[in-house]
């Protein structure tokens, strides 16, 4: 039987939490409506990494309060082989540099 689940980078801020833009170093932001319900059924078929620039054990304070800690495989600053990458800060790229650069000068993220 094989066991074997794809990876998959979620950031923390902006996605799992309110984020706002407004970074305090020692405190990340409480946790985003609907999230762990999110986080509880893609573990059912992913292997999940946190992906932050933040504080690693702070990070690890965070998903345990939050009672996260049980479906992520570690925390991480580095971009790691996997199967997806989410974030509030990306572009996917289609394969058309024109509408790369146009998504570049344009990009907003969703929270601002």
């Amino acid at each position: 039987m094989n066991n074997y689940k794809k990876k998959i980078l979620i950031d923390l801020d902006g996605v799992l939490n309110t984020y706002n833009g407004n970074y305090e170093p020692d405190k990340i932001p409480e946790i985003k409506i609907g999230a762990k319900e999110f986080i509880e059924g893609l573990s059912k078929n992913f292997d999940l990494y946190l992906f932050t620039t933040r504080n690693s054990d702070l990070s690890k304070k965070w998903l345990r309060e939050n009672e996260l800690n049980s479906y992520f495989k570690d925390v991480t600053n580095i971009k790691i082989p996997a199967y997806l990458y989410i974030d509030d800060r990306c572009i996917c790229f289609n394969g058309d540099f024109g509408k790369l650069l146009s998504e570049i000068n344009n990009f907003e993220a969703y929270w601002k």
